[in-house]
C-alpha cells in the first residue's frame, strides 16, 4: 500500500482551478450485490465516474439511474449505447456536450465503445472517457489508438480516461497510454494498488489516466477510506475501485 494520508477533498481555488475526485469501477452490469456498490461509491464522494460493464439489457437504463440515485449522483451518458462503459456525475459538474462511440466490430469478440462528455467544474473545462479494452491484444492495442485520437479530437486544454485496460502496466497497450498521458497511480500513489480481484489483488488492470497538464494529487484503490469495508468491496463487483485526487487548472 502506498500512502495513506488523506486524499485532498473536492474544492473550487480562488483562481478557478478544480480540486476534483475521479473514480473508475467495473461493476459486472450490477450483478453482485447492489447497495455494497453504491456504499462503495458513496464514500469515494466522487465528482465523476467512469464506470464499465454498466448494464447494457432489459431496462438497462433504469438500472443505470437507480445505481445514480443511491450513489447521491446523476447520469452523464453511456450504458449500453456505449456498449457499457458509463459516465456519472455529481452535480457539481455543468455538461457541455456528451457522446456515445461505438469502435470496429471484430467478428467473434465483444463490441467495445467509449462513453465521452466535456464538462466543466469550477473554471475548469475537462474532456472524459469511460473505457473497457479489449481481451484480445491487437485489437486491445487498437483501441488505446483510438482513446487517444479521440481525447484529443475533443479539442479541449485537460483530458481524463478511466477505465478496465484489460491489460497490466507492462502490457504494450497500457505503455502506449501511458506514453502520452500520465498514469495517475504511477504519479502519485496513494492507497492500494492492485484491482483485480476483490479477493485476490494481484494485478492493476484499471487505471486513471490524466492529461499532462492536470495535477495528479493521489490516486489509488480506497483501501481503509472511511465508509468502505472490505466486505462491500468484495461483495460489490469482481473489481477494486480506483480513485483519484486532481488538479485542473481554471480556463
Amino acid at each position: 500500500m502506498a500512502t495513506t494520508s488523506p486524499l485532498p477533498n473536492s474544492r473550487t481555488e480562488p483562481d478557478g482551478s478544480a480540486v476534483i475526485r475521479v473514480l473508475s469501477y467495473n461493476i459486472r452490469s450490477m450483478r453482485d450485490d447492489e447497495d455494497a456498490l453504491a456504499r462503495v461509491i458513496r464514500a469515494c464522494r466522487p465528482d465523476l465516474v467512469f464506470v464499465q460493464e454498466a448494464p447494457r439489457f432489459f431496462r438497462w437504463r433504469k438500472h443505470a439511474a437507480r445505481l445514480a440515485a443511491k450513489s447521491e449522483l446523476v447520469v452523464l451518458t453511456g450504458g449500453a449505447t456505449a456498449t457499457g462503459p458509463l459516465l456519472l456525475c455529481s452535480l457539481r459538474a455543468t455538461v457541455e456536450r456528451t457522446q456515445d462511440v461505438l469502435l470496429p466490430l471484430t467478428p467473434g469478440l465483444h463490441r467495445r465503445g467509449f462513453a465521452t462528455a466535456v464538462v466543466r467544474i469550477g473554471g475548469a473545462r475537462i474532456g472524459l472517457l469511460s473505457c473497457h479494452l479489449s481481451l484480445r491484444s491487437d485489437e486491445r492495442y487498437a483501441q488505446a489508438g483510438m482513446l487517444l485520437d479521440r481525447l484529443s479530437a475533443m479539442d479541449v486544454p485537460y483530458t481524463i480516461a478511466a477505465g478496465d485496460i484489460n491489460e497490466r502496466p507492462t502490457g504494450r497497450s497500457f505503455r502506449r497510454l501511458a506514453e502520452s498521458l500520465q498514469d495517475c497511480w504511477a504519479v502519485a500513489p496513494w492507497g492500494g494498488e492492485y484491482t483485480s480481484t476483490p479477493d485476490n489483488p494481484h494485478q492493476r488492470i484499471d487505471a486513471i489516466f490524466a492529461a499532462q497538464s492536470v495535477e495528479v494529487l493521489g490516486c489509488g484503490v480506497p483501501l481503509g477510506l472511511p465508509g468502505i469495508t472490505e466486505a462491500d468491496l468484495r461483495a460489490a463487483t469482481d473489481h477494486l475501485p480506483v480513485l483519484a485526487a486532481l488538479r485542473v487548472p481554471g480556463a
